[in-house]
């Protein structure tokens, strides 16, 4: 049985994360769709320029002795790959059509439904208070599309693709972490580099490489050094999320980014006078955490840091 003193350093621990992740996540939500809106610059070659600078940092972190890679074998990581591609993918070509609003409430609907597949797949159990938090995102999201208006039938189907793939991502994150026992370092320094691969065959196919418009395409300084910025900020929310994940569980992670915090930052921005057009006046609903699940999480994965 850990002590007060370890419960209270573990929680401290996950809960700095959570946070860092935040506001990572708030800085690159913001950083891409002014990307977007301001350079044009093409969703799949930002991707793949995310991809490898993670895996670039990675791979300086590991030079600097911060982590130890480990062999791991790469049959077990293709369809984590696959879905890495997919879940920035479509999540980046939500965020290109939709408003920053609806981009993030689409968003949460990936709590109801990682504990939908961790429920039906896994045989995990979620208390009555947590099962009870779907209710009002469920309806919140609905309603936002519903009166969005500037609703984006295209952008609303790459959202929803974006939020199965997600799912199955951070669920398949935390399965393969505790599979290979390996941590979030140690799974990423070979899931980046795959899944940059696996872009780097299917960029050509959907956007122009080397034409005006394309990743080699004629750039002003200002959008590379923005792109580059991207990168970093991307390989610090990605390597957060697998942190997050492995100290406690996917759905920790939705409900805390999604739900909370993030909510009354886009409130905030919606009313502002500088970020012209991103985000629609609509009224967004804070939802808190139950305090119970990040205790649950904890305890239930890692007893030892609780």
């Amino acid at each position: 049985m850990a002590s007060l003193a370890d419960r209270v350093r573990g929680n401290g621990r996950i809960a700095a994360g959570l946070l860092f992740n935040l506001l990572v996540s708030i800085c690159i939500v913001f950083l891409n769709k002014w990307i977007y809106v301001h350079h044009g610059f093409p969703n799949m070659s930002l991707t793949l320029v995310h991809f490898v600078v993670t895996w670039l940092g990675l791979y300086i972190c590991q030079k600097l002795d911060i982590f130890a890679p480990k062999s791991l074998p790469l049959s077990k990581l293709l369809l984590l790959a696959l879905s890495f591609c997919g879940f920035v993918v479509f999540t980046n070509l939500s965020l290109q059509n939709n408003t920053i609003g609806t981009y993030q409430l689409a968003k949460a609907m990936t709590t109801p439904v990682i504990i939908a597949i961790q429920t039906f797949w896994y045989q995990k159990r979620f208390s009555v208070r947590i099962q009870l938090t779907l209710i009002p995102i469920t309806v919140g999201v609905i309603l936002n599309s519903y009166y969005d208006v500037k609703f984006h039938s295209l952008g609303m189907v790459f959202a929803a693709l974006g939020v199965v793939v997600t799912s199955l991502y951070q669920v398949w994150v935390g399965a393969k972490q505790h599979e290979l026992q390996v941590n979030s370092m140690q799974l990423l320094y070979y899931q980046a580099p795959m899944s940059s691969a696996m872009l780097l065959v299917a960029v050509p196919f959907f956007e122009p490489v080397f034409a005006e418009g394309g990743i080699f395409g004629p750039w002003s300084v200002s959008a590379l050094l923005m792109v580059l910025l991207s990168g970093v900020i991307a390989f610090m929310v990605n390597l957060s999320i697998y942190w997050i994940i492995g100290n406690t569980s996917p759905v920790t992670t939705t409900l805390v980014a999604e739900s909370t915090v993030n909510s009354l930052v886009l409130r905030w921005a919606s009313r502002s006078q500088g970020w012209p057009g991103y985000v629609t006046e609509i009224d967004i609903v804070f939802l808190p955490l139950p305090p119970e699940h990040l205790a649950y999480s904890c305890e239930a994965q890692h007893p030892a840091n609780c």
